[in-house]
């Protein structure tokens, strides 16, 4: 299982409407991706414009070829892009241990 960390920033200002156009590209376009296995999205309480978007994949993969080559990618940037201050950082990450 692989872990996408994805970091973005908002304009504050439109934080609601940011919070509604994430969740609905990720319920409408990411989840129905190969290998998608799951997600989270948390907002910074200290820093107001930022956002931690976490996907769970199968494999590496299915993220880097499979849904960013497909056209479901522009689909999914053309609902939460308009919002980003700057390009998100992603990271992908494997499991090193977790508590019970």
């Amino acid at each position: 299982m692989i872990l996408e960390h994805c970091d973005i920033q908002i304009d504050p200002a439109k934080q609601l409407e940011f919070e509604e156009a994430i969740l609905h590209g990720v319920e409408t376009v990411i989840s129905k991706a190969a290998g998608f296995r799951g997600f989270k999205v948390n907002h910074s309480l200290e820093a107001p414009s930022r956002y931690l978007l976490l996907i769970y994949w199968d494999t590496l993969e299915n993220h880097t070829v499979d849904f960013r080559g497909s056209a479901a990618f522009a689909d999914w940037r053309a609902i939460v892009g308009p919002f980003f201050m700057s390009p998100p950082v992603v990271e992908h990450m494997t499991l090193v241990g977790k508590s019970k």
